[in-house]
């Protein structure tokens, strides 16, 4: 069988892995969003308490290897009671691990929307939470694209660590078609090609919304 003819066998069900693995990022980017601003928020406007907390989830998440976190995850809660399947795991494991990075994202763009801004919000009699909703929230979504836009490409092709706890995404059923055929090298090849295309396609849908919301003169 040539390659072509193994590629045009094999690419109904990398697609059925592909449709996975993009549904795992795009849902656990969204749950890094929703978790990573309100981290970002306490690490640059929190008390003390608040503080410490969200330091510690950011320190503990972004020290330990993402694979390790899904072994715990899917093989380590089973001790306790707690059972997950493969694929809710992977979506917990990678949006808390993108969670921790997007949080220290936000932070650095929070802080990069200048002081005065702030002292002029307060000046027109707003609350710290007025000022932050509509001033600092929407200059740091337009000044976080590029760092988040890496977070999602990096997430994407991490998602690949699922297969190890068995997640039907790309990479497993690469491993299975090549356990039953043994061309290896071949389907891996076009395992590497799908994943090359989706990177590309999302980096210029990223390109072109980096350009749409720049923040003029920055």
């Amino acid at each position: 069988m040539s390659f072509m003819e193994l590629t045009w066998n094999i690419i109904p069900k990398l697609l059925e892995g592909t449709a996975v693995t993009i549904e795992l990022t795009v849902i656990a980017i969204a749950m890094g969003v929703l978790m990573g601003i309100p981290v970002a928020l306490g690490r640059v406007y929190g008390n003390k308490a608040i503080y410490a907390f969200c330091t510690f989830f950011v320190e503990i998440i972004r020290g330990t290897p993402l694979l390790t976190q899904l072994f715990i995850l899917y093989f380590g809660l089973p001790s306790i009671g707690i059972m997950l399947s493969p694929f809710l795991a992977a979506l917990i494991g990678m949006g808390i691990n993108s969670a921790a990075y997007q949080a220290e994202y936000f932070r650095g763009a929070i802080q990069s929307v200048k002081k005065e801004q702030l002292i002029a919000a307060y000046s027109l009699g707003m609350k710290q939470n007025q000022a932050i909703r509509y001033i600092v929230l929407p200059q740091m979504f337009r000044l976080v694209i590029p760092s988040w836009s890496n977070e999602l490409i990096y997430l994407l092709k991490y998602s690949s660590m699922a297969y190890m706890i068995q997640a039907p995404e790309i990479m497993s059923q690469g491993r299975l078609i090549a356990s039953r055929n043994f061309r290896t090298f071949e389907v891996f090849i076009v395992v590497a090609l799908i994943y090359l295309i989706l990177v590309l396609v999302l980096s210029k849908i990223l390109d072109i919304m980096e350009r749409r919301l720049s923040i003029p003169g920055l």
